[in-house]
């Protein structure tokens, strides 16, 4: 009799396991939607547009990304959380996911989306134009004290992850978050063209944003917001050692799915973007941008995103930008 339940206890442990199994290997069989909540040329389009690229040939169906932008990222994300959970719209969540809600611009939180896996997590960094006078990032603090609102800044949306990295820094050195005027893009790439224009004196997205412009000697690489040097560019001085405050603040972006998108198609897409990133493709992509293969579980970016949702909204009302 002992016998006999053990073995129908296995057999159930195998057919339960089995049936999850299943569950896991869901595939598209029409295209997919890959919506990016941010314009096109800038760290999340490229890494979307690599992501949608390499799972197009993973699952042998179309991976169209459609860029949309707008409300500050409140109209992608949104985009992204309200549409058919069905598995024929992903899109690349960002950390501003975190923050909209506490500037009171929707009332859209990490809670409103399906989380499915992390893509990257990229310290924010400062950058200036070859031609600035500011040799250091001391320099730079030192001239926003003694002049504050006459240095512009830019990087993305007002209120996104690399407005916040600058009014963060600047308050937690003692100045108001404004000392440096933030002036809104819709991404890190027309931020750099504004800096190359002359629009702003600084940039603060990440370093793998401005690689190209490093590389070529246009861009001049003040910090990176981090503990830690990046190990692309490792002669970039951390924020960590340079600041009597420590400061540091680092973005993520990833690729979930609408609210209350089963288990069985969040499961088939979090094994295949581990797959897909642990690919010789992947890494190589990594490396021309100065960036590292950064895969993280549903699991772990749930984590996260609960994480940011507090240390960022402790940052926003610190600054004074809570509404």
């Amino acid at each position: 009799m002992k016998k006999l339940m053990l073995c129908a206890v296995a057999a159930a442990v195998i057919m339960v396991a089995g049936e999850a199994s299943a569950d896991c290997d869901w595939v598209p069989e029409r295209p997919v939607t890959v919506i990016v909540p941010w314009g096109a040329g800038g760290t999340t389009d490229s890494n979307a547009r690599m992501m949608a690229n390499l799972l197009q040939k993973r699952f042998d169906e179309p991976f169209n990304v459609v860029n949309r932008t707008g409300g500050n990222g409140v109209t992608g994300h949104s985009a992204i959380s309200r549409a058919k959970p069905d598995g024929y719209t992903i899109g690349a969540v960002t950390v501003e996911i975190n923050t909209m809600h506490f500037f009171g611009l929707t009332d859209l939180t990490y809670k409103d989306i399906t989380p499915i896996s992390k893509m990257l997590q990229p310290a924010a960094s400062v950058m200036v134009g070859k031609d600035s006078k500011f040799q250091t990032l001391g320099e730079l603090l030192d001239y926003a004290r003694a002049h504050p609102g006459e240095l512009k800044g830019s990087g993305t949306s007002l209120g996104g992850i690399w407005h916040l990295a600058l009014a963060g820094m600047l308050n937690a050195e003692g100045m108001p978050s404004d000392a440096i005027r933030w002036i809104p893009s819709q991404g890190s790439a027309s931020a750099m063209q504004e800096l190359l224009a002359g629009g702003v004196d600084v940039v603060t997205p990440s370093l793998e944003e401005g690689k190209a412009l490093i590389d070529s000697g246009e861009v001049r690489a003040l910090a990176v917001m981090s503990k830690t040097p990046n190990p692309g560019f490792p002669n970039v001085p951390t924020t960590y050692d340079l600041l009597p405050s420590h400061w540091t603040m680092a973005a993520y972006t990833t690729i979930s799915g609408p609210k209350d998108l089963p288990a069985s198609i969040a499961c088939s897409y979090e094994k295949a973007i581990k797959d897909v990133m642990a690919s010789p493709d992947w890494a190589e992509f990594q490396k021309s941008r100065g960036g590292a293969v950064d895969w993280g579980s549903a699991e772990d970016l749930e984590k996260i995103m609960a994480g940011y949702e507090k240390s960022l909204g402790d940052t926003i009302k610190a600054a004074g930008m809570a509404k």
